[in-house]
């Protein structure tokens, strides 16, 4: 698949734009064990235009964590071409528009996926976004508002002709948030449309290097975007990857895992403060697949989530690396994630 002239090979697997978890650590974890790809938080255009440094700080992009996009929105013409070319200083791959974030305090005021109410002003920032910048400006976005408005087949050629090089699609509405399921076949409708000739990004429930496969084969999208699967779960990059070139899950020991999670930890701290640091991460901790289906784990579980140190949640996590995993039998431990996220698109 290639956006514009970045050829991210075929089949790639994509990291989602996530408000509080895609930060520059995670991406560069999440690349390491197998990302083609990865976006940014989104970013508040009127908060770009402002110089409000913690916007200016998510656009930070290391060497290697490449390809990358920034994502944006807003619902202002000039503040989102201005944030546009802000965005564009910092050198991106892609510039992305997220008309998807369904959270009351961003889709209530007209972003986001409150954008799905008013496609006109969509299609009128999209095009001038698209005109304003010299990289290639994609868009994320949802099946429609509610059950009654389900409009992707027809929006994706409007959002085509506005010159867009890439559409990812989450399969629910605005007023789903994250409930229920997605639902893939609309997705599937958008790839098959022949007047359809970008590529098509499917995005929703993907929690599994089986179900990546299904999509892929069921559904003959270009790529496939994976979001809450990920939280706490970086190494499923790695799994998926090596699933879909040999049919087989790779054996990741809970050794790998932790380091990675104590990589997380550190690199949240040393990048914010240990307050605010341990409290970024704490996301992370909450939804690991690596703690799930632990039997009596509810009290060393509150413990973690609770720690307000460093020192104290290394301990913690000690603990559970010497005595608690030891005796896990793996095949018990479920490998789902928690639906408790917020402010994800």
């Amino acid at each position: 698949m290639k956006i514009g002239n970045t050829d991210l090979g075929e089949r790639p697997v994509m990291l989602a734009p996530m408000e509080d978890v895609t930060d520059q650590s995670f991406r560069l974890i999440c690349r390491e064990q197998g990302a083609d790809m990865v976006y940014t938080e989104f970013v508040s255009a009127d908060a770009l235009i402002r110089n409000i440094e913690r916007s200016i700080q998510k656009m930070a992009i290391a060497p290697g964590e490449r390809p990358a996009a920034i994502q944006i929105y807003g619902r202002d013409v000039d503040a989102m071409v201005e944030a546009a070319r802000i965005a564009a200083t910092a050198k991106p791959e892609f510039i992305d528009i997220n008309w998807g974030c369904p959270v009351k305090k961003i889709a209530g005021k007209g972003s986001g996926a409150g954008m799905l109410r008013n496609i006109p002003l969509m299609l009128e920032i999209t095009r001038a976004v698209v005109n304003a910048v010299d990289l290639p400006v994609t868009v994320k976005t949802r099946l429609g508002w509610d059950h009654n408005s389900k409009i992707i087949v027809d929006l994706a050629e409007q959002l085509q002709d506005c010159g867009i090089a890439a559409l990812t699609i989450h399969g629910r509405t605005r007023s789903q948030i994250y409930t229920g399921e997605a639902d893939w076949t609309l997705i599937g409708e958008v790839k098959n449309n022949p007047r359809m000739t970008i590529p098509i990004i499917g995005n929703g429930d993907v929690t599994t290097p089986q179900r990546l496969k299904e999509c892929y084969d069921r559904y003959g999208v270009d790529g496939v975007m994976v979001g809450r699967a990920s939280i706490g779960a970086p190494w499923i990059f790695r799994e998926m990857k090596q699933y879909l070139l040999t049919g087989e899950v790779p054996e990741i020991s809970n050794e790998e895992k932790m380091a990675l999670i104590r990589r997380q930890i550190d690199e949240s701290i040393d990048r914010i403060d240990e307050y605010r640091g341990i409290l970024h991460i704490r996301r992370h901790l909450a939804a690991t697949p690596l703690f799930k289906g632990i039997l009596n784990f509810r009290p060393t579980r509150i413990a973690m989530l609770q720690a307000n140190t460093r020192d104290e949640l290394v301990a913690i996590l000690d603990h559970i690396e010497k005595d608690i995993l030891p005796t896990v039998d793996e095949s018990i431990t479920e490998q789902t994630n928690d639906d408790n996220e917020e402010r994800i698109d």
